[in-house]
């Protein structure tokens, strides 16, 4: 197990956490104020921010099934 892999999933993945409550406040936020004059702003750093809890959610989870398991061997065929 490879601890220093494992503390950068998990800080990824607390990363994914917070992105997950942000981006949907965010989104609701701008749909509620559609006569807004920044409405399209705030739609599209709230969908950002939902794209970057996608991102940080794959990587945390691929980062943390290294360090468990270790990397994967290639076959030579």
């Amino acid at each position: 197990m490879n601890k220093i892999l494992l503390k950068k999933g998990l800080k990824r993945m607390v990363f994914c956490l917070f992105f997950c409550f942000l981006g949907p406040v965010i989104v609701h936020q701008a749909f509620k104020n559609e006569e807004h004059p920044f409405y399209y702003t705030v739609l599209i750093v709230g969908l950002c921010i939902l794209v970057l809890a996608l991102f940080y959610g794959y990587t945390g989870i691929k980062t943390l099934v290294t360090a468990l398991l270790g990397e994967r061997k290639k076959r030579i065929i």
